[in-house]
C-alpha cells in the first residue's frame, strides 16, 4: 500500500468516525454479562431489606424515611448500571440474540423488584399533606425533597397494590415486549440505492443512510433516496402498524383504569407541566406554521423549484456540501464548548478521550442518536450514526449538550439528577445554537452563510413546528384508536398526511409515498407524547441563548447553575435561575419570535448571495 492509498483510507475512516465506540465495562466493573448479574444478585438482597418497611412508611420520622431513601437509591444505581449496560449494548447491535435475551433478563429481573416494592409509593401517597410537609421541611430529606412530592402528583391514579402489582409484571411482555419488537424491526431496514459506481447496479445502506441523502444538493439524487425508503419501509409496514396499534389500546387502557382524562395526560404529569399549558404551547406553535411556510416557500425561490415536494424539505441550499470528518468536528465542538465556557470544553473533551461515544453507522445498530444518562456515580454516553453531514455536527453538539447537563447534574443523585422532558432540550439545543454561532461567526462568504443560515431554520422548524404537527398525529391516531378500534395502515397514512399538511400548507406537496414515514419513528412507541417536549425545549433554549447574548460572560455562572441543577425543582423554579418565566403565557411567543427573526435574517442572506431574483 502507497503512502497515498494509506492517507486515503485514513481520510475514509475520519469520515466515517471509524473506531469511535464507546466502553461499556466501566458501568459494571469490566465483568461483562458476569458483573450485570451479580449487580442483580446484590439488588435481589437490598430489595429484600427495602421491603422489610411495607406497613411502615406512616409511622416513618424524617430519619426512617432517610433511611429507607438511601437504600432505594443504592438499589437505583444497581439496576440502572445493570440496565444501562444492556440497553446500551442492545442500542448497537439489535440482531444479537443474546444481547437481547440480557436486556429482556434485566427488565424482567428489574420488574420482580419493582413489584416487591410498590407499597412504598402507595403508602406515600396516602399520607395527609400536613404530615408529608412537616417531615420534608427536615433538611435531612432535601437531596430527595422534591422527587417525594413528585411521587404524589400520581395519588389519584394510582390503583391497589395488587392491580400494581399486575400491570407492572404484564409490561414485561406487553408495551416493554412491542416496543422492543418495533425496534429490532426499524433497525433492520435497509434501502436499496442505485449504485453510481456499478452500471445499473445497487448499494444497500442503513435507513439513517439513506434519510442523509435528502439533504442532498441534487433533487433527482434527494427523489431517488426518497422512493427508496418509501420501498424498503413496505415489507414490514403492515407489522409495525399492528405493534403500534397494540400499545395504542394498551395505552388507552391504562390511561381508562387510571383515570387520566386524556391521553397526554400522563406524560403532562411525568413532565410537571399541567394540560392547559401544553394545550396552550401546542396552540402557540399552531398559529405561527405560517412561519415554516414562508420558509418553504423561501426555500423553493432559492432552488427554483415551483413548490417543494416533502423530499425537498431538507435539502441543501448550498450548490454543493463537502463531509466534514470526526476529527474535524470534534475539533470545533470543543472550540464551540470553550468559547462559551472553558470548563465545559475541559468535560466535553472527556467524552472524545474516554470513550464515551459510539459514533459510526453499523449493520444492526439502531437508528438516529440519544444521550443515555446512566446513573450519577458513572458517566453518561452518546450514541450517534455518523454520515458526516454538516447536520451531524449539530447534533453531535446537541447530544453532548444532554451529556454535559447530565455530567454537571450528576451530584443531585439519582432521584434528582434528570430534569422533566419539558426542561431535557435546554442544554442540548443550547449547545447546538453556541455551535451553530462559532460555525456562522467563521463564515464571511454570502453562499456559505446561507447554507447555514437555512440549517438554522430548518432546524428550528424540524423542532418546533415539525414536533409540534407530530404531536398531532400522536392525538389524532390515539383518539382514533380509542373511538375507531385497530386502525389499517391506511388510515395511519391519513391521519399523517394531514396533520403534515396542516403545518405545511400550500407549500410543500405532500408524496404518496410520505404517508408511511410515520412507521420508522421510535418516539411514537417508547415514548409516547414525548414529541411536544421538543418544542417547549427548542423555544427555551432559543430564549435562554437570548439571554446569554444580551448578558455576555455573566450569564455563564446561572446557566452552569441551571444545569447543575438537575430536576431538583420544579420547571418554574428551574426557569427563574436563567430569568425565564415559564408561567408566563407570552412566553412561547417570545420564543417563536426568535425564530421568525432567524428567518428574516435568512432571507435577507438569499438575497445578499443573489440567489433570489
Amino acid at each position: 500500500m502507497t503512502a497515498t492509498d494509506a492517507d486515503l483510507n485514513e481520510h475514509e475512516a475520519d469520515l466515517a468516525a471509524d473506531g469511535v465506540d464507546w466502553d461499556l465495562e466501566t458501568l459494571v466493573g469490566g465483568a461483562g454479562i458476569a458483573g450485570v448479574d451479580d449487580h442483580l444478585s446484590v439488588a435481589d438482597k437490598l430489595t429484600e431489606t427495602l421491603a422489610a418497611d411495607r406497613g411502615k412508611v406512616a409511622s416513618f420520622d424524617a430519619e426512617a424515611l432517610d433511611a429507607h431513601m438511601r437504600r432505594q437509591a443504592a438499589l437505583h444505581d444497581l439496576l440502572g448500571r445493570a440496565g444501562s449496560y444492556a440497553s446500551l449494548r442492545f442500542a448497537v447491535d439489535t440482531a444479537d440474540p443474546s444481547v437481547g435475551a440480557l436486556m429482556q433478563r434485566v427488565q424482567e429481573r428489574s420488574t420482580t423488584i419493582g413489584t416487591q416494592l410498590l407499597f412504598f409509593d402507595l403508602e406515600w401517597s396516602a399520607l395527609p399533606d400536613e404530615q408529608v410537609e412537616a417531615l420534608l421541611a427536615d433538611p435531612l430529606l432535601e437531596w430527595c425533597a422534591h422527587h417525594l412530592r413528585s411521587v404524589r402528583r400520581y395519588r389519584d391514579h394510582l390503583l391497589t397494590e395488587p392491580e400494581e402489582k399486575i400491570l407492572t409484571e404484564k409490561a414485561a411482555t406487553g408495551r416493554s415486549a412491542w416496543s422492543r419488537l418495533f425496534s429490532e424491526l426499524t433497525s433492520a431496514i435497509t434501502v436499496d440505492l442505485p449504485d453510481l459506481d456499478a452500471d445499473g447496479g445497487t448499494r444497500t445502506t442503513k435507513l439513517e443512510g439513506a434519510l442523509s441523502l435528502l439533504a442532498d444538493p441534487d433533487r433527482d439524487t434527494r427523489r431517488t433516496a426518497a422512493e427508496a425508503v418509501t420501498a424498503a419501509l413496505a415489507p414490514g409496514l403492515r407489522t409495525r402498524a399492528f405493534a403500534f396499534n397494540t400499545l395504542l389500546h394498551d395505552k388507552s387502557i391504562d390511561d381508562r383504569l387510571r383515570s387520566y382524562p386524556t391521553w397526554l395526560t400522563s406524560r403532562n404529569l411525568s413532565n410537571e407541566a399541567t394540560d392547559e399549558s401544553v394545550e396552550a404551547l401546542v396552540a402557540s406553535v399552531k398559529d405561527r406554521y405560517d412561519i415554516a411556510q414562508r420558509w418553504y416557500r423561501l426555500k423553493a425561490r432559492i432552488l427554483g423549484i415551483d413548490r417543494l415536494a416533502d423530499y425537498d424539505r431538507m435539502s441543501s441550499v448550498a450548490d454543493s456540501e463537502a463531509r466534514i470528518g470526526w476529527s474535524a468536528a470534534t475539533e470545533l465542538v470543543l472550540d464551540s464548548y470553550r468559547s462559551f465556557s472553558p470548563d465545559m470544553a475541559d468535560i466535553a473533551e472527556r467524552f472524545f478521550a474516554e470513550k464515551w461515544i459510539d459514533a459510526p453507522v453499523r449493520d444492526a445498530k439502531r437508528p438516529g442518536a440519544f444521550c443515555a444518562y446512566t446513573v450519577p456515580s458513572h458517566h453518561p454516553y452518546v450514541m450517534l450514526n455518523w454520515t458526516g453531514r454538516r447536520r451531524d455536527v449539530l447534533t453531535l453538539a446537541h447530544e453532548l449538550g444532554h451529556g454535559l447537563h447530565a455530567y454537571l447534574a450528576r451530584e443531585q443523585g439519582v432521584f434528582h439528577q434528570g430534569t422533566p422532558l419539558t426542561l431535557a432540550e435546554t442544554a442540548s439545543v443550547f449547545g447546538e445554537t453556541v455551535t451553530f454561532g462559532k460555525l456562522l461567526d467563521a463564515t464571511s462568504d454570502p453562499n456559505e452563510r446561507l447554507a447555514l443560515l437555512a440549517e438554522s431554520i430548518e432546524g428550528a422548524i424540524a423542532t418546533v413546528f415539525r414536533q409540534t404537527a407530530m404531536n398531532q398525529f400522536e392525538a389524532a391516531v390515539h383518539s382514533a384508536r380509542r373511538d375507531e378500534g385497530e386502525l389499517s395502515v391506511e388510515r395511519f397514512g391519513e391521519l399523517w398526511a394531514a396533520t403534515q399538511a396542516d403545518m405545511l400548507g400550500d407549500s410543500v406537496e405532500i408524496t404518496e409515498g410520505y404517508r408511511t414515514w410515520w412507521s420508522y419513528i421510535p418516539h411514537f412507541i417508547g415514548t409516547p407524547g414525548y414529541v411536544y417536549a421538543y418544542a417547549y425545549g427548542q423555544l427555551l433554549a432559543l430564549s435562554v441563548y437570548a439571554r446569554y447574548q444580551e448578558q455576555g460572560g455573566d450569564f455563564v455562572p446561572r446557566y452552569m447553575h441551571l444545569l447543575s441543577s438537575g430536576g431538583s425543582m420544579p420547571p418554574e423554579a428551574l426557569g427563574r435561575i436563567v430569568g425565564c418565566d415559564l408561567a408566563d403565557p407570552g412566553f412561547w411567543g417570545a420564543g417563536l419570535d426568535i425564530v421568525q427573526g432567524q428567518l428574516d435574517a435568512a432571507e435577507t442572506a438569499a438575497h445578499e448571495a443573489g440567489r433570489l431574483t
